[in-house]
């Protein structure tokens, strides 16, 4: 399971290097184009929920059918035919809603000078939804046949391309005109380009996969396969919607209580994020490791792997919760401009909300594993309610009691997220424990 997670984990930190190398260049640029991007960043990750679903939904496919090994080739042939092409399709609504980001932007309230610029950068980087939705569908392949290192690679390679034409493009270095935002948005798709290709290319050419054949015939449509995957990956879409759409709302309401909150909130979350993508890595290998074995016929292998990456995942999430709750000032000073006139004051309340980070990275790590395990079933359904309820029905209402009745403010909001967190966590681990307790894995392990 480790082998399997931790290039997957290094791949999402990845993804994040590549925004970081935005923020950092736009930054020095002007406070209004980091704002505008920042702006972009929530409705982007939005309209990115479908690919991901698809993606997840594949590589729960793949693993499965690569477990049954009897016609598992072809199989698996067909699922990646209709996961490529289910892909480029969830692409094309994201495209049209982000070319009229800025509009979007100003019926939420937002400034027009940032929708403006938030407009130009999203126009750009659009036209790297499709490549990255053939990425992520091709990393679920390479964790189905568990080589999670090439995509890794792919990643990897994709941050410098990602600097260097950053840094050629927006500010106009080595002859090329200054484009700002819109070059931070061009090196981006850019970059999602580069790693589709090339991990296609090396799926292509390496001599252990080149008998799979997978790009054979990629002009045949399977209908039948296209919306079993639609089936299983639309509640996966929703369930990340549902939790990307709780954290952009906790973010507009920390709004209320001004610049120095949005700015401890950004902190905080920064951090959260960053130790999430190692959960996330063992929720992937999750998947396709009870896939695997559930394809194969092994009931008791698939229970043993889920809860493996549950504990794996209490096992890293533990020792970062402690670095949170015991050292918060410490960390939320690394972001922070000693000089700056408002600096304590910000500092003393990210180091609050760092705190209540720390109660629900377990939580947090937990939930992401269970879901990817129940992935590995083809279980998305149930899932997908119980996100509805402890993320909206629970997380959020309770931050919004906590903050303004009963006075808490920011931290308010962020112990509303502490509640949300450990709902959704406990009910994912109890469907897992009752799956397993219950047989559930047995109905669904078909040998062929």
């Amino acid at each position: 399971m480790v082998l399997l997670a931790w290039p997957l984990a290094l791949t999402n930190l990845s993804q994040m290097a590549l925004l970081a190398t935005d923020s950092a260049y736009l930054g020095h640029l002007s406070t209004e184009a980091l704002a505008a991007v920042t702006l972009s960043g929530a409705l982007f990750w939005t309209v990115l929920s479908p690919g991901f679903g698809l993606s997840f939904a594949a590589a729960a496919m793949l693993a499965q059918e690569r477990g049954r090994r009897v016609g598992h080739v072809r199989a698996m042939r067909r699922t990646l035919r209709a996961g490529l092409l289910g892909a480029v399709l969830a692409a094309v609504p994201g495209m049209v809603l982000l070319w009229n980001g800025g509009a979007v932007l100003l019926a939420l309230g937002q400034e027009p000078g940032l929708a403006e610029k938030a407009q130009d950068f999203l126009r750009c980087i659009l036209w790297g939804i499709p490549a990255f939705g053939i990425f992520l569908t091709l990393r679920g392949l390479m964790a189905a046949m568990e080589r999670p290192w090439p995509p890794l690679v792919m990643g990897l390679l994709a941050v410098p391309l990602n600097a260097l034409l950053g840094w050629v493009l927006i500010f106009g270095h080595l002859g090329a005109p200054a484009l700002g935002v819109r070059g931070a948005g061009i090196a981006g798709a850019v970059a999602d380009g580069f790693m589709a290709v090339a991990l296609a290319i090396f799926i292509a050419r390496d001599r252990r996969l080149r008998r799979y054949r997978f790009f054979g015939r990629l002009w045949r449509l399977d209908m039948a396969r296209l919306g079993r995957l639609v089936r299983l990956g639309l509640p996966i879409a929703a369930q990340m919607l549902l939790e990307i759409g709780l954290f952009s709302a906790v973010g507009l309401v920390m709004g209320s209580f001004g610049a120095q909150a949005v700015a401890a909130h950004a902190i905080a979350l920064q951090i959260a994020s960053t130790t999430f993508a190692v959960p996330l890595g063992l929720g992937q290998a999750a998947t396709a490791r009870v896939g695997l074995a559930i394809g194969a016929g092994r009931p008791w292998a698939a229970r043993r792997a889920g809860w493996v990456a549950v504990l794996l995942a209490v096992a890293f999430m533990l020792p970062m919760a402690l670095g949170m709750m015991l050292a918060p000032g410490a960390l939320a000073r690394l972001f922070l401009d000693p000089a700056a006139p408002d600096t304590a004051e910000t500092a003393a309340l990210a180091a609050t909300l760092l705190f209540l980070a720390g109660l629900f990275q377990v939580s947090d790590g937990v939930q992401v594993v269970g879901a990817g395990a129940l992935r590995g079933l083809h279980d998305t359904r149930a899932p997908m309610l119980i996100a509805a309820g402890g993320y909206w029905g629970l997380g959020f209402l309770a931050a919004l009691a906590l903050a303004f009745p009963a006075g808490l403010g920011p931290a308010g909001i962020w112990a509303g997220l502490v509640l949300g967190l450990a709902g959704v966590a406990g009910a994912m681990t109890w469907r897992w424990a009752r799956l397993s307790r219950r047989g559930g894995l047995t109905a669904r392990a078909r040998p062929a």
